[in-house]
């Protein structure tokens, strides 16, 4: 269950609108929301001043422009470095979820111009739910989940569970891409059957899918044939932990499913890790 949501703004109200979306599912509408923004340091006290200012005006349209209870939505506007204050906070409110914005920059232009959400999501714990700017976000109604045998596709699949289950007319998609072992009929795919005996315990309408090919390419090529409004993907946490203190130069290190999905996906990706 998502009980509470963390919004990292920028005043494009992309993610404004992606909450609004989401608040229609009636398992998440009693979700506690806490919006941040950040301003990252300044030089002056006066340019400080001034940023802390628009700040505030951006915290300000972004809860007039988020359709929850007001009494379960919190404002924070915080000074700091913004790819660890939002790690920081996702901690302190013990956030279900993490919403942010990405320019869908590549792994190594991310890098190189310090994106946020690429930092945020090497580093968070948490589910995370990437908007990019050029994404047009719908209402909610089909969403797909890659599947394979791991933990974290098993997690991806409860989280998406437990959004479809209540949405009238919903419907699950799932998606094994390179199965080990080829099959006619999806639905005798291994990983697929636990997948649909799940969605049968919840009487949710499904669809399931076998790709064969480069995964990122094949994951996304049919989320878009399919319409999906919303797609999950599990990502194991990969990096040793002496590299946690190495962001930057982890990241360059091989590629990566999760960083090919984020940036190619044409609907908002939630990435889902342990």
């Amino acid at each position: 269950m998502i009980e509470k949501i963390l919004v990292a703004v920028a005043g494009r109200g992309l993610c404004e609108e992606m909450v609004n979306m989401l608040m229609e599912i009636p398992s998440i509408q009693q979700a506690a929301v806490t919006i941040l923004h950040v301003v990252p340091p300044q030089i002056s006290a006066d340019d400080m001043s001034e940023k802390l200012a628009e700040g505030g005006k951006i915290l300000a349209q972004a809860v007039k422009q988020i359709k929850a209870d007001p009494t379960k939505v919190s404002p924070r506007l915080k000074q700091g470095d913004p790819k660890t204050v939002v790690c920081e906070v996702a901690e302190e409110e013990n956030a279900d979820l993490i919403i942010m914005g990405s320019r869908a920059l590549g792994r190594l232009q991310a890098i190189l111009e310090g994106s946020v959400s690429q930092y945020v999501f090497q580093l968070a714990s948490r589910p995370m739910l990437l908007v990019k700017d050029d994404t047009y976000v719908k209402r909610i109604n089909r969403v797909m989940v890659a599947m394979n045998k791991s933990a974290e596709a098993k997690q991806a699949l409860e989280m998406a569970l437990s959004l479809v289950r209540d949405i009238q007319g919903g419907q699950l998609l799932l998606a094994h891409v390179n199965p080990p072992k080829p099959v006619k009929n999806p639905e005798e795919d291994e990983a697929l059957a636990e997948a649909i005996a799940e969605a049968k315990k919840f009487g949710v309408a499904y669809r399931c899918f076998i790709g064969d090919g480069k995964a990122g390419e094949e994951i996304c090529r049919l989320a878009e044939e399919n319409n999906a409004d919303l797609l999950l993907l599990g990502s194991p946490d990969r990096r040793p932990t002496i590299a946690k203190s190495l962001v930057d130069l982890d990241r360059l290190i091989g590629g990566s499913l999760s960083d090919y999905v984020r940036v190619n996906a044409n609907c908002p990706v939630i990435l889902v890790r342990r």
